[in-house]
């Protein structure tokens, strides 16, 4: 029987790890990308343009989804975006803007899904927040990202709170820098060493996802940040 893992954000850098895990730990992988931005996730066993902030397309997609699959093992979600700025400088479009991209991309899909995670009573979220949601004293120069993924958090809580009782996990990926390249063109001086491999998180995501005595929990990879 096929264990089913959906997978927003597949052709971003972290999406690429995680996608390459799962499929190579036998996982059928639905990986999902951005409309008409030419996107691949290319180790994916199938993919689907879906706008993760559109609710109507996503559930346009769910619909889709339990006709062809069925049963769902978990959902991924990673997409997001970065934006520097203090509260000096940052301005509610800047908020507005991370809002959708961070947090609404995460909420729409996860409670697109949940009445299909309900009816199985069993299943995972795979959230992603960020160091700079949970320490004040990171997150000061980057306020609407802060705020962004401190949702997101917030949202895996929720979840949690609403699914208990039943076999559905919820767990919270928290990094701090993200070895990529994208992150190290716009930090070129930094230690690039001390950041987290996109690899290390998939691997946690798996091992989460695979330990039947870890319900619910946060985990941290600061690197050696």
């Amino acid at each position: 029987m096929s264990r089913n893992i959906v997978i927003t954000g597949a052709a971003g850098a972290l999406g690429a790890a995680v996608v390459g895990k799962f499929k190579r730990e036998g996982y059928y992988v639905i990986g999902l990308v951005r409309p008409e931005a030419n996107e691949q996730a290319l180790e994916a066993d199938v993919t689907y343009e879906v706008d993760v902030t559109d609710e109507h397309a996503v559930h346009e997609f769910v619909r889709e989804y339990e006709v062809q699959f069925g049963e769902l093992d978990a959902i991924a979600l990673l997409v997001g975006g970065f934006a520097s700025g203090g509260l000096d400088t940052v301005k509610q479009q800047d908020i507005t803007q991370l809002i959708q991209l961070n947090f609404f991309s995460a909420f729409t899909v996860a409670t697109a899904f949940l009445p299909l995670l309900k009816k199985q009573q069993r299943g995972a979220l795979l959230f992603v927040g960020a160091r700079t949601a949970l320490e004040p004293a990171e997150g000061k120069n980057a306020v609407a990202y802060a705020l962004s993924k401190r949702l997101v958090s917030t949202l895996s809580e929720l979840i949690e709170a609403e699914v208990k009782g039943t076999a559905i996990k919820t767990h919270l990926f928290v990094p701090s820098i993200l070895d990529t390249e994208a992150n190290r063109g716009a930090m070129p001086s930094s230690d690039f060493s001390k950041w987290v491999s996109p690899v290390d998180i998939a691997e946690t995501m798996h091992f989460a996802l695979n330990s039947p005595n870890l319900t619910t929990r946060t985990f941290t990879l600061y690197g050696g940040l």
